[in-house]
């Protein structure tokens, strides 16, 4: 068997860009367009460790193996083995390499970040705001991710 080495995952903006995205803006946050909905400038990158996060659909990631994984439909190994950053012995793989979860910090981001978007709807309907389908949609899709993260943190203390 292999063994997944992340030091040799591509450099983020390189990798990005490699990609077809067009990164705009300053800092190690930038923007580009989302290719998962299709959408204008509404997914950030973050060009020192990879992670990404699109505004708009929630599609999101911790590095450039979790975003090659997910734009073309590959499992982890095979993603990884396409980056370079799978080393393998010459021995058949047996099973899926399951990646790391979230750093603690990317967790809290998710977290603050869907609470957030909770906030606002919730605002909104205070208002007399009636949210669409599409909206309704991504609610419930932020009330699951906050939900996810606190079962595993609930099992893992």
């Amino acid at each position: 068997m292999g063994e997944f080495r992340k030091d040799l995952l591509p450099e983020p903006t390189s990798y990005f860009e490699a990609q077809g995205l067009a990164l705009t803006g300053r800092g190690k946050w930038r923007t580009t367009r989302c290719d998962f909905h299709d959408g204008s400038d509404s997914m950030r990158i973050n060009t020192e460790s990879g992670g990404w996060c699109c505004m708009a659909c929630g599609a999101h990631g911790g590095d450039v193996l979790a975003f090659h994984m997910q734009h073309h439909g590959l499992e982890f190994v095979e993603a990884a083995r396409e980056l370079g950053a799978y080393v393998d012995d010459g021995k058949p793989h047996r099973g899926p390499v399951k990646p790391a979860g979230l750093s603690p910090r990317a967790a809290l981001e998710v977290v603050a970040f869907e609470a957030l978007l909770v906030a606002v709807a919730a605002g909104n309907l205070a208002h007399g705001v009636v949210l669409n389908d599409q909206d309704r949609q991504r609610l419930m899709q932020a009330a699951g991710r906050i939900d996810l993260i606190a079962q595993e943190v609930l099992t893992c203390a």
